[in-house]
């Protein structure tokens, strides 16, 4: 398994950006996320516990389960289905304040279940792509939540 870890500073209140990133229809403002909707709203809010997010990019399809919801600090996510297939332990999003705003850390632990070459092709490929997207979407919710240029990174 692949740990991949993509951090930024969002200058903005720590419940906006929590809500924005919550908010998976935002991911959209990325051109690499080309559809996302909320497939079945969670338990006492729409992107709470229970709650299933569909997305598809440019590099595939992803179905997942909100499994822990603690606005504003964190949520994670499991993967239950994709395509390309992947196992994947742990999707996680973490939110903190910082002097310069909110600092968000997301966090996925995943591989490619391809024999003998699945954990080569995941470190050589799908951990930079994936990474590119992450951080493709946190310019979305910088440029969204503080007028700042897409793509600006602090």
């Amino acid at each position: 398994m692949e740990t991949l870890t993509v951090q930024r500073v969002i200058a903005a209140p720590i419940a906006d950006v929590f809500d924005w990133c919550a908010t998976t229809t935002n991911y959209t403002r990325s051109p690499f996320v080309l559809k996302a909707r909320l497939a079945r709203p969670g338990a006492g809010a729409p992107y709470g516990v229970g709650a299933v997010r569909q997305h598809t990019w440019l590099i595939g399809w992803f179905r997942e389960r909100i499994t822990v919801y603690n606005p504003p600090y964190d949520f994670d996510y499991a993967v239950d289905r994709s395509f390309p297939a992947a196992r994947h332990e742990l999707g996680r999003m973490t939110f903190a304040e910082v002097p310069e705003g909110t600092l968000v850390t997301w966090t996925t632990r995943f591989q490619l279940p391809l024999p003998v070459i699945g954990a080569p092709l995941t470190r050589a490929f799908a951990k930079p792509v994936i990474g590119h997207v992450f951080g493709k979407i946190l310019d979305a919710a910088d440029a969204s939540l503080t007028g700042s240029p897409a793509g600006h990174t602090r």
